[in-house]
């Protein structure tokens, strides 16, 4: 496996396992706001989120054991971390007008 391979997936692994943490505990701090349909959604999204995460988090674990090259598996990891980023940023958004806008 070649060093930058191996570099990218060092630095996914810990991130996007932190990451799904993060969506877990934004679910639980929603349950303490006024239930209604964007909370509701919110709380959707970031269960998807957290799987995204969860994928990525897996995926990456995978490239950096010493077995073979996983390139492929590199490479969705690094996709799905991506793709999680941009639905964490539209979900804090959601949040945010959820939170803050009567």
């Amino acid at each position: 496996m070649d060093k930058k391979t191996v570099d990218v997936s060092q630095h996914i692994l810990p991130v996007s396992a932190t990451m799904v943490g993060v969506c877990m505990t934004v679910i639980t701090v929603m349950q303490l706001a006024p239930k209604n349909s964007l909370s509701v959604l919110a709380n959707q999204l970031l269960a998807v989120d957290g799987l995204l995460f969860l994928m990525s988090t897996l995926l990456s674990y995978l490239t950096v054991r010493p077995k073979e090259h996983h390139e492929s598996a590199e490479l969705w990891a690094d996709r799905l971390f991506l793709i999680g980023m941009v639905f964490m940023v539209l979900i804090s958004f959601i949040v945010a007008f959820e939170l803050f806008v009567d």
